[in-house]
């Protein structure tokens, strides 16, 4: 009897211990793969490998800012790399001040500190994956090159009008989700960062003008989303983007739309293919144009073309970071319609770190409008985004002046910011089930092919998700999500010996066939193995009694 009681106590607590743990083999194997990965993934100006060619590109150049006086060693550097140094043309203050279609060649833009890549073809430095890449060198204790990666996004901010999607000259049109408020928030949180106090608070006196720059230029015309006082994701050029190596991916949505006709919103334009002159100077304005972009003349099938107000909502998508998904319209093509309830909670979030940074410096009046500024974009965000009756917080079309009905993991964002309250967490924490699969939390409800919907899960918003919880009490979802996470990344890792951008999350592995738009499942991968640390982190306090990190402080 005493025999069947210990038995069944051990199977109790082999239940109820958390999923997964910092200790398992695997982790270990996944563990020592990314200690090692950071060398790999680190780019510098005197490292050749820097200089490679984007997609956009058809020879090595570096670009320099306007008015930056020549770095000592970039000429030795650039004859040894064998890569041309040129100058952007005019200074730049906000993003859009410059058209960089006026470049005779697209190339690198000069950054003056290393800096860590994604991985694969994403060899330059890029703007929200640099946040969760951060976190994974502060947890691994490379501090020098986190506060790298920061120094290098504010000089963004200062030469090149924001924190940009990423360092190609091709990408001054629009920055990415704003997480720099973040990103120097754990940079101040982390005492090794810093020699003393000193050296921290001279620091934080020459970044937090840049910070407000560039958050800034989120409250800019093309940035409002309507009169919602929230924001929009917006990019400020014009037509098919600039690194659009040919027509293909707009022939691939004009294909797609004609299959689907009753899934058309009005993407569709009947134009010519080879169009006379009265038809070009038509299209310029109610499509693109043809005499300047080989990628407009070619967007082409069977009759039709993509409305200027497609290519709109098509750069407003690169810029969210969500490329491609279906949640804002067939191939996000409406995404610049939309007040997203993610964009706005990291605005929130990031209006609260600029109040902190401003009390820290002892800038009283400008903390006190922080203060007003995110409780304003919270109310707004209640009025607009919150929808009471389904207990979540869903994306306004403010164009069509009504919500989306389509559940989007971004939903969780708010918890992560703080800016949901008791009560709305309680209800968020219901939704879980929406989202999450034997791998993790996947991006939507919908399968749709592409790769930011479902059955697809990535580490970033994964991660915005488990901490949001966590911050907000749910420990036991936090743990639990947390260990399906890192146990999918596992076995990925177990499979190929790599790790990727993406994951299956109905499978729980790296078992990702996206059908439309981009298809391939990069290997590296940075922001996974920066969230993978933090998780580890997580799950790590919690075994062992220590406290878990925890993001904003809830209302």
């Amino acid at each position: 009897m005493k025999i069947r009681i210990r038995l069944a106590a051990l199977l109790l607590a082999l239940l109820s211990a958390p999923v997964a743990s910092a200790a398992t083999p695997d982790a270990a194997k996944t563990l020592d793969y990314i200690h090692h990965a950071w060398p790999t993934l680190t780019r510098r100006m005197d490292d050749c490998s820097a200089f490679g060619k984007g997609p956009g590109d058809t020879q090595l150049v570096i670009y320099l800012p306007q008015q930056l006086p020549m770095p000592d060693d970039l000429p030795r550097i650039a004859r040894a790399c064998r890569v041309e140094v040129r100058r952007l043309p005019q200074t730049i203050r906000q993003l859009g001040d410059f058209d960089a279609a006026r470049l005779p060649v697209q190339g690198l833009l000069y950054l003056p500190h290393p800096y860590v890549v994604p991985g694969g073809f994403f060899n330059e430095m890029y703007g929200w994956d640099s946040y969760f890449i951060e976190l994974g060198l502060l947890a691994d204790h490379h501090e020098a090159l986190a506060r790298d990666m920061v120094d290098n996004a504010l000089f963004e901010v200062q030469h090149y009008g924001g924190v940009l999607n990423a360092n190609r000259s091709y990408y001054l049109s629009r920055s990415q989700p704003p997480f720099l408020g973040a990103m120097m928030a754990a940079l101040l949180a982390d005492p090794a960062s810093f020699r003393d106090a000193a050296d921290r608070r001279a620091w934080l006196a020459q970044a937090y003008p840049l910070a407000v720059r560039n958050h800034d230029l989120w409250l800019r015309p093309g940035h409002r989303a309507g009169d919602t006082g929230l924001a929009r994701y917006f990019d400020y050029g014009h037509g098919p983007v600039l690194e659009a190596r040919d027509a293909s991916y707009y022939q691939g949505v004009i294909r797609w739309l004609l299959a689907h006709r009753a899934d058309d919103p009005g993407y569709l334009l009947k134009a010519p293919q080879h169009p006379d002159a009265a038809e070009t100077a038509r299209l310029k304005t109610a499509s693109c144009d043809v005499t300047a972009s080989k990628a407009c003349a070619g967007a082409w099938v069977d009759g039709y073309r993509l409305t200027a107000d497609y290519y709109l909502g098509d750069r407003a998508m690169r810029e969210s970071g969500f490329d491609t998904d279906f949640h804002f319209g067939p191939f996000a093509g409406s995404t610049h319609h939309y007040a997203p309830a993610g964009l706005n909670s990291l605005l929130y979030r990031y209006e609260r770190d600029l109040r902190d940074f401003a009390t820290a410096l002892g800038k009283t009046a400008d903390a006190t409008r922080w203060q007003q500024a995110a409780a304003a974009r919270r109310a707004a965000m209640d009025k607009y985004l919150w929808q009471p009756a389904q207990g979540r917080y869903m994306d306004y079309d403010f164009v069509a002046g009504k919500p989306s009905t389509d559940p989007y993991l971004t939903m969780f964002y708010p918890l992560w910011a703080g800016a949901a309250s008791a009560g709305q967490a309680q209800a968020l924490r219901g939704k879980l089930a929406l989202f999450e699969q034997r791998g993790g939390l996947a991006m939507s409800t919908r399968a749709t092919g592409v790769q930011w919907d479902a059955p697809f899960g990535w580490a970033p918003t994964n991660w915005l998700a488990i901490a949001g919880l966590d911050a907000y009490g749910f420990h036991d979802d936090a743990r639990r999500l947390a260990g399906k996470f890192m146990a999918t990344v596992d076995r990925g890792y177990a499979d190929d010996g790599t790790i990727r951008e993406k994951y299956n999350m109905a499978q729980g592995n790296a078992d990702v066939k996206v059908s439309a738009g981009y298809t391939a499942n990069v290997i590296g991968f940075g922001w996974t193995n920066g969230v993978y640390l933090k998780l580890h982190q997580l799950l790590d306090g919690a075994t062992t009694g220590k406290p878990a990190a925890r993001p904003a402080a809830a209302h």
